[in-house]
């Protein structure tokens, strides 16, 4: 129970404070990328409400509230599972930006603007959330007093109805052995595309006889790719538990329901480090990003130095 309110209390201020400093845009990054971490930040804030705050901690401090009425907790499951799946993809999504800007120069005029970084987002939220409105007929309540449903327990024809089962495997390739794969592959071939390229730059401008010249395009598509590497590599590494249990699930044939002791321990040792997963985005920022650490000073600076000026305004 630590964990959840360990992940509220720091995940809640610094996905705020990133989607305030990067909506300034004065972190030195292109509209386009700024849109996409501004979602990812948006979408990650939204799992700790919604499957964190409205969901674990209303678990264990807030049982028999209106929360735990059937509808209304269904509703907070599919709020959950869409949020969750749009920080994933988001991720996604900003990982093929990069890997347009990196990789396809003819493209990338086109497709890494901030219209096209709008459509894809508001296009990707869109269907997301369609996908997991089936889960709110997947529940049932636990016990009904006065006419009153109460929990949300999974229905036992989910795991044994054909649409269902169906239902749920592709859910499952979609989240997370579908975006898992993608992120991997793209990464691949950026890191590829990078060492051709940084070979024949270095051969055309001397460096491979000894010399030595400052490239500034070389230098900015490797800051790039430091936040691109650093996030991608985030996410595959809190991921990974998560998609090794899709694996055994799906190999075994084991349902949920029946997990032994030590499955079902490795199981929420995989939703931990999801859930922690939403507070890193920002730290990373901070780590590799000299402007976002510059903007970080001085909205903590602000409130000290607006005090001061405040105070010597009346001792005038």
């Amino acid at each position: 129970m630590l964990l959840p309110l360990i992940v509220t209390q720091v995940g809640m201020p610094v996905n705020l404070l990133a989607i305030v400093i990067l909506s300034q845009g004065k972190c030195g990054l292109s509209t386009c990328t700024t849109r996409y971490l501004v979602a990812m930040a948006t979408a990650d804030l939204l799992v700790i409400i919604t499957e964190v705050i409205l969901w674990q901690i209303s678990y264990y401090y807030f049982q028999g509230s209106f929360l735990y009425i059937t509808p209304v907790c269904s509703v907070i499951g599919v709020l959950s599972f869409a949020a969750i799946d749009c920080s994933v993809w988001f991720t996604v999504t900003f990982t093929f930006d990069r890997f347009v800007a990196i990789c396809c120069q003819k493209l990338k005029t086109k497709y890494c603007t901030e219209k096209t970084a709008a459509v894809v987002l508001a296009t990707t939220c869109i269907l997301l959330c369609l996908k997991n409105v089936p889960y709110y007929f997947t529940y049932e309540p636990g016990m009904i007093i006065d006419n009153v449903p109460w929990g949300c327990y999974m229905k036992p024809s989910y795991y044994t109805e054909p649409g269902w089962v169906g239902f749920d495997k592709f859910v499952r390739f979609l989240i997370p052995l579908l975006p898992f794969a993608l992120i991997l592959l793209l990464n691949v071939l950026t890191v590829r595309h990078i060492l051709v390229a940084s070979r024949v730059r270095k051969g055309l401008k001397g460096q491979s006889k000894g010399e030595n010249h400052s490239d500034p395009e070389m230098e900015s598509r490797r800051k790039s790719v430091i936040l691109l590497f650093t996030i991608s590599g985030n996410f595959i590494l809190l991921w990974l538990v998560f998609v090794i249990e899709f694996f055994y699930y799906n190999i075994t044939g084991i349902e949920h329901r029946d997990y032994t002791d030590s499955e079902y321990l490795f199981q929420k040792v995989g939703w931990m480090l999801l859930n922690l997963s939403c507070c890193t985005n920002t730290f990373i920022y901070g780590a590799t990003q000299s402007k976002f650490r510059e903007q970080v000073k001085n909205v903590v600076k602000y409130p000290v130095t607006s005090i001061i000026h405040l105070m010597n305004k009346q001792n005038n």
